[in-house]
């Protein structure tokens, strides 16, 4: 075990560059800033459709069902478009697909303001959902780039949770502008926002700085023995893409990062509503609650991502036992909170199983970037996406509006819930599997035939 530590050691000496690298600690943070700043734009485009659906369901008279769609299609198109973008994306340019993509769903947010009926609007969602379909997967890249592995977790988290402060301003704002100019004035103000940020992140964001301020991202053992077990890959080493689905570990990780996100989604969607049809509000009004309740969706991604990183420093594993705490507690309290009457109680416990409803998210995202090389991160983080799209963000909201048609809003949103057992047995599983998977990921670039 000795001599195979010590290799690692040496190996980890010779690939530090001999030379002094300047590397300003300020300009890290300000590519999370403005990256961050961009996934609000993001999010305040896809949610603010939301805060504006009793407008469209009197202004056209929509069924639940095809309010859903309006939602679902954009995560729909994250889900199908974000790998094969994600791919692209590694290889063309990080930076300029992040440009070209906000650019795209600013530019299609405008056009859901001048859509007369429910097809122009679907038409006008899908290309909202090309432009956002891998920025998530990218973005994060980028942020976790130039900053160390010990803090992933934790800027995971607030990165993602980025979707939900964005989905409060979006639903918070879109509502009031609504009421008092009109729902098409809500996209227009979230399309403008969007084409400022992208005009600053394309003019202080360079593919030339983020190289200079790369950070070192090796992987963190379980213990001596998987530190001491295998050497890590060579620099210049480009990992194969099916590397992304051959570790059992981050095959778990996706599956369970994608399943927690489930109700989460649903919150974001169906809360407005939840408070119009349940608590009488009107529709600005059912707007703000709803954003209190996003608003603890993204509070508790940031700190559930901060206690994980916390309470995982010495033990890696442990970052998947705080995400299956993170799937029970949502799971008790959101199932107790839609059983209850309208009141105070109710609240409480919605407010509790919201803030740790997108709690996993973080941790998730940590595990895979962990067990991921960097020259795949955008489509290994890419693929997370699909995952959080495919089983949370898209099929929750639809589930939850077809079921509403069927049984009832309430009744629906009473079984959501339900899905975190299967995200507590995915995250279980690929706990169990992290030192096998760590084992696979130290080996990449050690057999014969591969290459630089």
């Amino acid at each position: 075990m000795g001599s195979s530590t010590s290799s690692l050691e040496n190996h980890t000496a010779t690939s530090t560059p001999a030379g002094p690298r300047t590397r300003s600690r300020k300009y890290p943070w300000l590519v999370f800033a403005l990256t961050f700043g961009l996934l609000l734009s993001d999010y305040m485009s896809r949610q603010v459709l939301s805060a504006v659906f009793p407008f469209l369901k009197a202004e056209w008279a929509l069924t639940d069902s095809q309010l859903a769609s309006l939602t679902s299609i954009v995560a729909l198109m994250v889900g199908l478009l974000t790998l094969p973008l994600s791919l692209l994306a590694d290889r063309w340019g990080r930076v300029k697909s992040l440009v070209l993509m906000a650019v795209l769903w600013s530019v299609a947010t405008l056009m859901c303001a001048v859509a007369t009926n429910f097809e122009q609007m679907l038409g006008a969602r899908f290309l909202v959902g090309v432009g956002e379909a891998a920025y998530g997967s990218v973005g994060i890249a980028v942020v976790l780039s130039v900053f160390a592995p010990r803090v992933h977790a934790s800027l995971s988290g607030a990165f993602m949770a980025g979707g939900s402060f964005g989905s409060v301003l979006g639903v918070a704002l879109g509502g009031v502008i609504a009421v008092h100019l009109s729902w098409r004035w809500s996209f227009a103000a979230m399309a403008v926002f969007g084409l400022i940020l992208v005009a600053l992140f394309r003019a202080l964001v360079t593919e030339r700085k983020l190289a200079a301020h790369a950070a070192d991202d090796r992987p963190a053992a379980v213990d001596e023995r998987a530190a001491g077990a295998a050497t890590t890959p060579p620099d210049g080493f480009r990992a194969p893409v099916s590397s992304l689905f051959t570790n059992p570990a981050v095959l778990c990780a996706y599956a369970g990062g994608g399943l927690q996100m489930f109700t989460a989604a649903v919150l974001l969607s169906w809360t407005p509503s939840f408070f119009n049809r349940y608590y009488g509000l009107a529709p600005d009004k059912a707007g703000v609650a709803a954003s209190i309740v996003v608003l603890l969706v993204g509070s508790g991604m940031v700190v559930c991502g901060i206690v994980t990183d916390r309470v995982g420093r010495h033990d890696i594993t442990r970052k998947w036992t705080t995400a299956i705490a993170f799937c029970a507690i949502s799971l008790a309290c959101l199932a107790l909170a839609f059983r209850l009457d309208t009141g105070t109680a109710q609240l409480v416990l919605l407010g509790i199983g919201a803030f740790f409803s997108a709690g996993s998210s973080g941790p998730t995202a940590a595990m895979v970037a962990n067990l991921t090389h960097s020259s795949v991160r955008a489509s290994a983080m890419g693929t997370l996406t699909v995952a959080n799209n495919l089983l949370g963000l898209a099929l929750g909201p639809f589930v939850v509006g077809i079921l509403a048609d069927r049984l009832g809003l309430r009744e629906a949103l009473q079984l959501s819930p339900l899905v975190y057992v299967l995200a507590i047995g995915a995250l279980v599983a690929g706990k169990r599997l992290y030192p096998l998977g760590l084992r696979k990921f130290t080996t990449l670039g050690t057999g014969p035939g591969t290459a630089a």
